[in-house]
This record gives C-alpha cells, structure tokens and sequence, in this order.
C-alpha cells in the first residue's frame, strides 16, 4: 500500500496555508514541523537560520545550540559531565504535576531569550512574514515570544514537542498572550494552564506524525503495518489469541509475503550523537543473532557522517553484511526524515531514546528506551510506561539474552498493540482540520 504524495498535495491546495517555523537544534523541532509541510506556504522556515538573518542574530543562536549538543555529549562523563548537564537541565526544568500550583513565574530561560530578542533575535523573519497575512505554525518556543514581541499580525500557534513541558513553553506573558497551543497530551495540557495559557487557547490534538505512516483518516496504511508487525513478533499467535476479537475489528489480515523475514530493529541516535557507544554495544551483543537471520539491524546516523563512518568502522571489523546490518544516513534532515519514514513502515522495534519520538508509539511501534537525557525525557518516559507503549532497556551488553526474553514473553507484542490504541497518532490531521475550520 502506498502513500499518494500527490493526491495529498492537490487536496491541501484547499487547506489554509500557514508559515510553519521550527528551529535546528537537534532532530526534534523539524521532525515535528515536516509532516505539516504540505499545507506550509514556503516549507519549513528555521528561526536560526531564516533568509535575511543577521550575522548576529545566527551566532546568538549558534551559541545555544552549540551549548546544547556539546553539554549532551559531556554527560557521558562521570561527575564533570554529570554535573555541568544537570546544571543545564535545570534550566528545563519540569516542576512536579502534584500538588496543582501557579506556576507563571517566567524563568532564567525566558529572560536570556527575551532579552536577546528585544535586542532585535527575530525581528526580520516578522516582518517578512507579516507581507504574506497568513498564520504562523512554531514547533519551538522562542518564535512565540518574538511574534508577540514584534506585532504579528495574524494568528500565532505553537506545536507542543513533549508529552509534559516546562514554563519555556508557555508565553512570556500568558495573561496577555493569544497565542493559542496545539498540546500533544492532557498532561501537556493540563500543564500550559498552570502556567498561565487560557484554556481557550488549548488544543489537544496529539503530536504531528508523517502521513506517510498513516494513509488518511481511515488509517488504512498504519493499520496494515501493524497487523504485519504484530503478526513477526508474535510467531505463536499466544498475544493475538487473546485479542481476536478487537483486533479482527481494528487490523486487516496480515501480508503472508512480508511475514517470513527476521525482526527488523531499528536502533536511532540522538541528535547529539551521544549514544553512538550504547548502539555498538548493542551490536556487538546481537552480532551471532544477526548472522544466524534472526534480526536484521538498522542504525540511525540521522545526519551525522561521523557517526556513519564509526558504525561503518565497527560494522567490518564484525564481518556482518549490508543484509544483517545497514546505516541510514542522509546529508539533509528533510532527506533523513522521508527515509527514516519509510524505513519504520518495516520496523518491528524501535530502540530511541524517549525524545519526540516517544509519539511514534502511535504507529503501533513497540518502543525499547535508552537513559533519558534531560527533563523533558524523563516525562516521555512515563508517559511511554504509562501507556504501555514503552520498555526500559537493560545491560547492552547482553541484549541478546534480554531482548529475546522480551519476544517470548509478548512484552514487545503489547507494547505495539498499546501504542497503536493508547497514544494519539492522527494529530498532523487534527492539527491541519483545526487550522481549516478557524481561517
């Protein structure tokens, strides 16, 4: 079943067109903005790096991003590390759901940025956009601040990015703001009011998945995927006897041509680039299995060629071929994206850290975590427990032994079938109907 791009296209010719703004700092803020390029007026505008920028303006945010990758990388670090990065998180901080409280106060973080911003951070891209009247679409929470600060004329929205968010998210000052919130969770929220957002200005929607992974409102290809997926793992039929009856409701029957193949794992790195030690581990432990068909293995080097050539590297000293083991790598995100889209239609487990990705548990994707870094993936990782969508990982170093248990005893089976029915994934939909019927 394919996804027609085309078709798509012509249908969004009907829906408002929007600017849609991210930031590239990791993978997280364009991974969310790029299924809703079809309805965005130029594609994906980075508020760091906008036509017409000042040389400025990009080194200000050169230096945050810069920060941000190199503290992630040094947490790897005992103590030193450790302890800079907690520093750092501090900033994120996500304070406790109970007791319910006020939480307005702006914080550090807020103060750094509005500061840089009525120095001038954001000013040009406003203007340019203020000549085209259409809605801005942020998937970051800076582009809100400097879109009130200098007077956009139209609607501001702002994509949630996690399943629990700090006060950075919420306006500089919510009681004026009428910016207005596309949550990804209740819990998300329920937490934007704490800080101050107006209820009104809330919209649960659920965070924006590829459409490509999905096929339309009737979920035609999402629900194909999963039938096939949970039809690999659970060889014995012992997870699926005990749903027949919803799942004949929900599936389709599954395709007896993509079922005879060993589990595909896709195991995807960080933005950073930490976490690139933890996947040769886990190499190094399924390496026999990999030999002997039981898995295939696809590491994610996003769009770091570094990465790529480490794994390439550790890859031949194993002696493992391109059908045991592959990289995907691409030299642009956007690229990188509509692979690594197409590539999880075949997944079978996905092996992350509990970044954005937590939310591609909604493609019926059992998900194995890697150690969270930082607040806001703490919150993912309850939320991916919460649902029963996600599984700690254990000691790399036998994950041949782990990981096979988690197959047996119908752990990752659950996990899929938890996710596909426990977390939102038609949000780039709810998004784009919410943007039609309001302009």
């Amino acid at each position: 079943m394919c996804y027609n791009k085309e078709k798509i296209m012509e249908e969004n010719k009907k829906i408002t067109k929007v600017n849609l703004i991210a930031v590239d700092m990791g993978y997280g803020h364009q991974r969310a903005a790029d299924p809703l390029v079809d309805i965005s007026l130029e594609g994906v505008i980075n508020a760091n790096e906008y036509k017409g920028i000042s040389e400025w303006e990009k080194n200000v945010w050169k230096q945050q991003r810069g920060s941000y990758e190199y503290v992630s990388y040094l947490k790897k670090i005992p103590l030193l590390g450790e302890a800079i990065f907690w520093v750092m998180d501090r900033f994120q901080q996500i304070p406790s759901y109970y007791p319910v409280k006020d939480l307005r106060r702006k914080t550090l973080q807020q103060h750094f940025f509005f500061k840089k911003i009525k120095q001038g951070v954001g000013r040009n891209l406003i203007k340019q956009l203020n000549k085209n009247n259409l809605p801005i679409v942020a998937t970051f929470p800076v582009p809100v601040y400097f879109g009130e600060y200098w007077k956009f004329k139209n609607q501001i929205y702002c994509v949630i990015c996690d399943t629990d968010v700090s006060r950075f998210w919420a306006p500089i000052n919510p009681k004026k703001s009428k910016t207005k919130y596309f949550a990804s969770t209740r819990r998300a929220a329920n937490r934007l009011a704490e800080y101050g957002v107006n209820r009104q200005n809330i919209i649960l929607t659920g965070f924006p998945l590829p459409k490509e992974n999905i096929g339309g409102e009737t979920k035609p290809i999402l629900r194909a995927d999963l039938a096939n997926r949970l039809a690999r793992l659970d060889k014995n039929n012992s997870f699926r006897n005990k749903y027949a009856g919803l799942l004949a409701e929900e599936l389709p029957e599954p395709n007896k041509n993509k079922l005879n193949r060993p589990l595909k794992i896709v195991f995807a790195i960080g933005g950073a680039g930490a976490q690139a030690e933890i996947a040769i581990r886990f190499l190094k432990s399924i390496t026999n299995d990999l030999k002997q068909k039981k898995y295939s293995l696809v590491l994610v080097a996003g769009v770091r060629e570094n990465i790529k050539n480490t794994f390439e590297q550790e890859i031949e000293k194993l002696g493992l071929d391109k059908d045991e083991v592959s990289i995907l790598y691409q030299k642009t995100k956007p690229a990188y994206f509509t692979v690594f889209n197409k590539t999880i239609r075949e997944a079978d487990i996905l092996i992350t850290k509990p970044s954005e990705l937590s939310f591609y548990a909604g493609l019926g994707l059992p998900i194995i975590m890697t150690e969270p870094v930082g607040a806001q993936e703490f919150s993912n990782r309850d939320w991916l427990i919460s649902v029963g969508a996600g599984l700690d990982a254990l000691n790399w170093d036998f994950a041949h032994e782990w990981l096979d248990d988690m197959i047996k005893e119908d752990k990752l089976a659950k996990a899929a079938f938890m996710g596909y029915f426990e977390a939102e994934n038609m949000g780039t939909y709810n998004i784009e109907k919410y943007l039609n019927d309001h302009h």
